[in-house]
Parts: C-alpha cells; structure tokens; sequence
C-alpha cells in the first residue's frame, strides 16, 4: 500500500533530526577515540541510551507493554547490523579525517534506495535513478579510487555503508509491526550485550600494541572514564538514543527511497565538525562531491513530495 500523505513530512522531518544527533555521535566517538577502547565508549554510550530510551521516549510510545515483540529474531540482526556498521566505521572514523570517512559511508543512501527497490519492491523512477547516480558520481570524485595517495583504511565505512543499508531494509520490513521506539530500544540492548562480551575478553588490554591505531582502539584496555569526559558520554547517550528513535521512525513510516537520501544531511554537518573541532580542511574534490550529494538528496525529496501529491500515485504497492 502507498505511504499515506501525512506520513511525507514525518518522514523526512524525523530522518533529518536523526541526521543531526548521529552527526554529533559520530563527532563525539572521534574525540574519543585516542584515550578509550571503541567499545568501551559503545557500552557507556549504550547504557545511558538505554536509560534515556526508557525514561523519556518509552513512556510516550505506550509504555513499556509497547515493547512486546514476535519479532525478536529479526530485532536481533537488526541489531548486529548497527553493530557491525558502528564497529567498521569507527575503527575507520580513528584515523581517517571526519569528512573523509563520511563521505565514504555516504554510499549508504544510494545502496537503501537500491535495496529497497530490490529486496522490498519500491520502485526508483528515471529521474529518482538520475539523482542516485549523480549521488554515486559525487561519492567516487570524493574518495578518488585509483589515486595515489588512496588510504585502504576507507575500505572500513564502504563495508560499513553496506551493513547500515541492510539495517534499515530489516527497519523496513519491522516497521510494519513495531514501534520505533521498540526498534530503538532493542538496538541498544544488542549493543549493551557485544559490547559488554568484548570487554570480558579483551578489556584487559594485552592485545592492545598487535597493530596500529585502529587495533590499539579496538583493544585498548578498559579503565574509569576521567571526569571531564562524562559529558561528552552523556552527550553521546542522548545522541543515539534520539538519533536511533528517529530513524527507525523515519524509515518505518517512509519509503527508503525518499529517507536515504535525506541522510546526506550529514555531510555539511560533519564538515562542520571536522573544521571546528579537528582543523581538518576538506579538499576541493570533497567540496565538488558533496555539492552533488547534496544536490542528488534534495532533487529526490523534491521527486517524492511532488509524487506524493499526485493524484494517482505512481509507486506501486510495497511488498510486506
């Protein structure tokens, strides 16, 4: 059945709000990652999530009844999707510019609106296909495959890109049962669970000199976050809990097609945050890619809108 036009704007509205707290999430983890283990950082991020999710959201979404689910199953490789896509990218995001590692994960969009024509039967148009590929050209002028100075370590968000993209494939699928804060909130409890195992076995930190930064992030051993950074992980706990409630609303509500590439929303933002806080200027090429990326999401959110007031609807049924 086609998205009822009041779903248009709740849509877009929450993918862009999500936008903007995993922006500041992504920020914050980097800032992070030279004094902490990543998962380290994920199991406090997630425990305050959590608490937030419950405390705030939960109560408002019908309570804690609202959680039941007969899709437990599904929420759990659901969940070891954002895992997997948070674990890749941030081992990445330790020693690629934020700019750069984003604009490598911002394949992302382009491959859910793919998957969503593939494994859930929306279909892409020939312009919302024009748009996409324009995306893809502005993805590849940024990370300049082929180039001499290609850094392999932007193999880690490429794969990350595509984990997030099933992830949200299974919202899709989810979303016609659960509530967004169910999805949310399972999310963090398989977060809590992985991240809680690594630290039992490799907290201990022995492994921690195997490799380079990346492996020192990934194994570092654990210790009492200092002081002064207890805001910056309550910070990071209301950025996943809002930014993970919003998405799963925006992708259960919308087509992917019309959410993804919403998401490109976070491009300038990262910029922003890469300047501001690390002094790391993007290049030219990146300027040029982001203008087409940008460029590519609004003309597909301006196509879906204008197909949304149509007055027959040319998507046809969605697959359930």
């Amino acid at each position: 059945m086609s998205q009822p036009r009041t779903s248009l704007p709740l849509g877009p509205l929450s993918a862009l709000i999500a936008t903007f707290f995993f922006s500041i999430n992504d920020a914050a983890i980097k800032f992070l990652s030279g004094d902490y283990a990543l998962h380290q950082i994920v199991l406090t991020r997630s425990l305050i999530g959590l608490a937030i999710l419950l405390i705030v959201i939960v109560p408002f979404q019908g309570g804690v009844s609202a959680l039941r689910t007969k899709r437990l199953g599904m929420h759990g490789l659901r969940g070891l999707c954002v895992v997997f896509a948070n674990t890749t990218f941030f081992l990445g995001l330790a020693v690629l510019p934020l700019a750069d590692a984003m604009a490598v994960f911002f394949i992302s969009p382009l491959l859910i609106t793919l998957f969503g024509a593939v494994l859930l039967g929306e279909v892409i148009g020939p312009r919302r296909k024009a748009a996409v590929a324009a995306g893809m050209i502005g993805v590849l002028i940024m990370i300049r495959p082929g180039a001499s100075d290609f850094n392999l370590a932007l193999l880690l968000p490429l794969v990350s890109a595509v984990a997030y993209a099933l992830l949200h494939v299974l919202t899709r699928k989810i979303g016609t049962t659960d509530s967004a804060a169910t999805m949310a909130v399972f999310i963090q409890i398989v977060f809590i669970v992985v991240s809680a195992c690594v630290g039992l076995l490799l907290g201990h930190g022995a492994y921690e000199n195997a490799g380079g930064e990346m492996i020192s992030f990934l194994l570092r051993a654990w210790h009492w976050p200092a002081t002064a950074d207890w805001p910056i992980l309550f910070l990071l706990g209301c950025s996943i809990a809002f930014g993970g409630f919003f998405i799963s609303q925006a992708y259960r509500v919308s087509e992917a097609s019309l959410i993804a590439p919403l998401e490109y929303a976070a491009m300038p933002m990262g910029v922003l945050f890469g300047i501001v806080i690390f002094g790391e200027w993007p290049a030219p090429t990146t300027w040029i890619g982001m203008t087409l990326i940008i460029g590519a999401g609004l003309f597909v959110f301006w196509r879906e809108t204008k197909v949304g007031d149509a007055p027959v609807p040319d998507r046809p049924r969605v697959r359930r």
